[in-house]
């Protein structure tokens, strides 16, 4: 079991976000959190899959190498959402969380994790795309969402595991955790043969 290959490593995962740490609990993986803070840009014109990578080695840069002693292996992560290849960001206001959703509604779109696991003898760096498909929202409907979960701190606007995902998600292609913001089953194979 992935417990037990793990039990070598002190395993951290460089994140604040609950739903990952929910996720790699959940996991049966036992883990510290430890986040560095980092400002989150990247280069303008790259397309999804490689911005979600970027971002994921950007916050692994946090870390000293002096952090790799020990058998230490550090989780990063970075999830994007992107309609018709533009990155949609974590809405910064009502407003902007309005018109992210607005775009949403009656579309499909791309949630994109990338993922970086590092020790001081590897890394990899992977992505997982998800095509998650919205109902036609009402106004009535975003502004509810909006004014009840307040969703600044999610890429696209939005949580899955919220309303919103009960509401307005007709369809998922791919996997459902990717889109809380861990692709787990990717991540457990990785981690597996790591």
């Amino acid at each position: 079991m992935l417990h037990d290959l793990l039990k070598k490593y002190d395993v951290i995962l460089a994140s604040g976000s609950p739903r990952r740490q929910q996720l790699l609990r959940e996991m049966g993986i036992e883990f510290r959190v430890v986040v560095r803070p980092v400002e989150e840009k990247t280069e303008t014109g790259l397309i999804p899959r490689k911005a979600a990578e970027t971002l994921s080695r950007l916050k692994m840069s946090a870390f000293r190498e002096s952090d790799f002693t020990n058998n230490r292996l550090i989780i990063t992560a970075d999830t994007i959402v992107a309609l018709d290849n533009r990155i949609l960001g974590k809405p910064e206001n009502r407003a902007q969380a309005i018109e992210i959703l607005t775009m949403l509604s009656g579309k499909c779109h791309e949630v994109i994790t990338g993922v970086c696991i590092k020790t001081a003898e590897k890394e990899e760096v992977f992505t997982a795309t998800t095509r998650v498909c919205f109902k036609k929202l009402t106004l009535d409907e975003i502004v509810y969402y909006i004014d009840n979960y307040k969703p600044y701190d999610k890429a696209g606007a939005y949580g899955i595991q919220e309303w919103i995902g009960h509401a307005a998600v007709e369809r998922i292609e791919g996997s459902y955790f990717n889109v809380m913001g861990l692709p787990t089953h990717k991540l457990y194979e990785k981690l597996r043969k790591f």
